[in-house]
């Protein structure tokens, strides 16, 4: 009987070190191989529901009475809810499909137009190429927005190391909070080399 546990004790080290082996070292631990390449066409309608998911959680739900509404429905609109945002997540950890998150949550949220866009595009390029891995080692600045320190993003969400939307959302709120516009924080930029 004991030989029986040392083998699956050991087997269980075997299996923890060969998953442990398989995670990617990163500054910041392990990082889990996550796949990038699902092929996602979004509808516009579900873009900005996955954006701004507690408003357009009334739009999904509608003017239903949940005390009538079988659970099953209620579910399923919640798992369409999740399924937009998944969507949004994927789409915005490319370059293209992190302007279009952007783009949506700039006019749709903040009511901002093209030319602001337009900032907010020359801005983002030159400080991260949109990239949501983007990593200062000298500064610490981490993310799309080069936030710093990086941390800051927690007000938003504690997944701000791999979530680009989060690190998109950060970024506009500070640029608003900060600098009133995009443009206004593109100038800053294009003066000082930072913002």
């Amino acid at each position: 009987m004991k030989i029986k546990g040392k083998v699956f004790a050991i087997w269980g080290i075997v299996a923890s070190m060969l998953f442990l082996s398989s995670a990617l070292p990163t500054a910041y631990g392990l990082e889990f191989p996550m796949s990038s390449a699902v092929e996602i066409e979004v509808d516009p309608t579900l873009l900005a529901a996955s954006v701004n998911p507690i408003d357009s959680a009334a739009a999904l739900y509608g003017s239903i009475d949940l005390a009538a509404t079988p659970l099953g429905a209620i579910f399923s609109s919640d798992m369409a809810l999740v399924s937009a945002i998944s969507a949004s997540v994927e789409m915005a950890r490319t370059q293209i499909g992190a302007k279009k998150v952007a783009q949506v949550i700039l006019t749709q949220e903040y009511g901002f137009d093209d030319s602001q866009f337009s900032c907010l595009n020359s801005l983002w390029t030159k400080e991260s190429h949109w990239n949501y891995k983007a990593h200062n080692y000298r500064s610490g600045a981490h993310g799309i927005a080069q936030a710093l320190p990086a941390e800051k993003m927690s007000v938003i969400a504690t997944d701000w190391r791999t979530n680009p939307v989060t690190q998109i959302r950060w970024g506009i709120r500070y640029i608003t909070m900060r600098y009133d516009t995009p443009c206004k924080a593109w100038s800053k930029w294009k003066s000082h080399r930072y913002y």
